[in-house]
């Protein structure tokens, strides 16, 4: 009976629930994730527009916040993606996921109630940028529809991203692997059309920089905000995101699975 009750469907929305808070306060408390999530990105923004937004302005004739924006709030997701892969590799090796593998928790919720907490803290980071933004003069000029689904770009991607972050975290005991991928979202950032745009960039590299991931995603998010074509970008953003998942989704499960059966 007890072995049916930690299998209901019942058990998985409430265990989840249960865990998805455990979560949230969790990184609520660690001085890194905050970082990584709401302080880090915001201030990048007000970097970004002290610094290059003018020169951008002056090159392009438009607002230069319209790429730095989105491209920031993606940013935001990722590292943050990172700090929760750190995280996530602490609680495996002090063994927090193997104790909570005995108890009479449904055996998914810990999976699902990682995905649900990704995805809030990807929406309070894009939130805490776009307000930022707004004070800089970043205005959606789309319609609220439009709004809506540029919040959810970075949700999408974010947890695509974290999905790999997951993956590595469970199947390596160094911490250093997983931070080590800030060096690619790093990259992701300087060679994308949010940093600086697609003419900036020598000829030979544009392709790679027009359709990279996060190149798509800013592109997707400009269009919805202000100006620019949305469909070809969106529905490449989908589609890498849907390749990384596909990917790295089975590994993530069954590594996570087998590090809470340690």
């Amino acid at each position: 009976m007890m072995a049916e009750l930690e299998t209901s469907v019942g058990s998985l929305i409430r265990h989840t629930l249960i865990q998805t808070e455990r979560l949230l306060v969790r990184w609520a408390r660690n001085p890194i994730t905050l970082l990584e999530t709401l302080l880090i990105p915001c201030l990048l923004l007000v970097m970004l527009d002290i610094v290059v937004g003018g020169q951008i302005e002056k090159f392009t004739g438009g607002d230069a916040l319209y790429g730095s924006v989105p491209m920031v709030a993606l940013v935001g997701a990722l590292s943050g993606a990172v700090a929760s892969g750190v995280l996530l590799g602490r609680e495996r090796d002090a063994g927090l996921l193997a104790r909570f593998w005995v108890l009479p928790v449904h055996r998914a919720s810990g999976l699902v109630s990682r995905i649900l907490a990704e995805g809030c803290r990807i929406v309070l980071g894009t939130v805490a940028v776009v307000i930022v933004g707004f004070g800089l003069g970043f205005r959606f000029h789309q319609g609220p529809l439009a709004a809506l689904v540029f919040g959810l770009v970075p949700v999408v991607f974010g947890l695509a991203f974290a999905t790999i972050v997951t993956a590595v975290a469970v199947f390596t005991a160094k911490a250093s692997l997983v931070e080590g991928i800030t060096i690619l979202t790093s990259l992701m950032m300087f060679f994308s059309t949010g940093f600086v745009p697609i003419v900036a960039f020598p000829t030979w590299i544009q392709p790679v920089v027009r359709n990279q991931p996060m190149s798509v995603a800013v592109d997707a998010m400009r269009g919805l905000s202000d100006q620019g074509p949305i469909a070809r970008p969106l529905l490449l953003t989908l589609a890498w995101s849907g390749a990384a998942v596909l990917l790295f989704a089975v590994p993530a499960a069954i590594g996570f699975r087998r590090a809470s059966r340690r």
